[in-house]
């Protein structure tokens, strides 16, 4: 099986270097970029599997470069690195392009999961063949990651948390799901950093489904979310 290539950029050479002997102790592949500039210089010419990266750097910060990335790449997971850690600068993350981030310090097995999670990895390959799902006049493919709307034939590849996060919604149609469940299935944690994380993807999909006035992703408050359709 190929390694798994991870791009890290990280203005920090030692912790850009104790990244990467933990990764490749690990049996990952790993490049190293210094700066945003860098860091877009070795994305395009590399096409890595997954991209680290710092939000504050030199010449070009992380959300930037990812922004620049996103103009032309939507799929490559993308996992922010950041000693910042309140509301607003988890929030525009996501909105740059991000997928996940991580706080600073952490631990390099955690790292390694957020990884493979991104990847999709931690599934064993054995798993059955996810089904597709028919919300309204769109269709969801799980195991593709994207997203149709069937009157036009558009379609859109989700970023795997938003999947997963509609995945998890489309099991219990018209039910009540517990934000609480989706949090400590997804994140780990239910703190405050990743509730909002959370309802900033609840607020994507909410966007990407309003074709259909007839689908509805409503939040009972205190509860959960219910998908109608």
């Amino acid at each position: 099986m190929d390694k798994i290539h991870v791009l890290i950029v990280e203005d920090e050479p030692t912790l850009a270097r104790i990244i990467k002997d933990a990764l490749e102790a690990n049996h990952f592949r790993v490049s190293l970029a210094a700066d945003g500039e860098a860091g877009l210089e070795a994305f395009a010419r590399l096409s890595p599997d997954i991209l680290v990266a710092d939000i504050m750097m030199p010449q070009l910060s992380g959300l930037d470069m990812v922004r620049r990335i996103r103009q032309t790449d939507s799929r490559t997971p993308i996992l922010f690195l950041t000693a910042k850690s309140t509301v607003d600068d988890v929030v525009e993350g996501f909105h740059a392009g991000g997928n996940d981030y991580l706080k600073k310090p952490f631990g390099m097995k955690e790292l390694m999961v957020r990884i493979q999670a991104l990847l999709g990895r931690i599934t064993p390959t054995s798993a059955p063949q996810k089904e597709k799902t028919q919300i309204g006049h769109y269709q969801f493919d799980p195991g593709k990651r994207t997203l149709t709307y069937l009157p036009t034939g558009e379609s859109h590849e989700l970023p795997n948390r938003e999947s997963e996060i509609l995945e998890r919604l489309c099991r219990h149609p018209h039910a009540i799901v517990p934000a609480k469940d989706i949090l400590l299935d997804l994140w780990g944690d239910d703190d405050f950093f990743c509730t909002r994380s959370f309802q900033t993807l609840i607020s994507r999909l909410r966007r990407r489904l309003s074709k259909d006035p007839d689908v509805k992703l409503i939040n009972q408050r205190g509860e959960g979310y219910r998908l109608l359709y």
